[in-house]
């Protein structure tokens, strides 16, 4: 069957670029990776993949909220002049 109908969609220039370079390296275009996806949802009966949050366990999910906490400046941190102090901090 011919290939008549258009999608347009609109993404980032940055997502276009990665995912046109991606593609390439598997010999596709993004049109061949939008057709494969397409067949493949009408395969399943909808999204070929699950769709939900990442659940980490609570140890995780601790630390990246400790990561936020120190990038918003909420937690101090020590700060050293060079890495001889950091890992002489670490060997103590």
């Amino acid at each position: 069957m011919a290939k008549t109908a258009t999608i347009n969609i609109r993404i980032e220039p940055e997502i276009k670029a990665d995912v046109e370079k991606l593609f390439s390296s598997f010999g596709i275009t993004v049109s061949d990776a939008v057709n494969i996806f397409l067949r493949k949802s009408l395969m399943e009966g909808g999204l070929p993949f699950d769709v939900k949050q990442p659940r980490y366990n609570a140890e995780t999910e601790m630390a990246m909220q400790e990561a936020r906490d120190i990038a918003a400046g909420k937690i101090p941190t020590k700060r050293y002049a060079n890495a001889k102090e950091l890992f002489e901090d670490l060997s103590v």
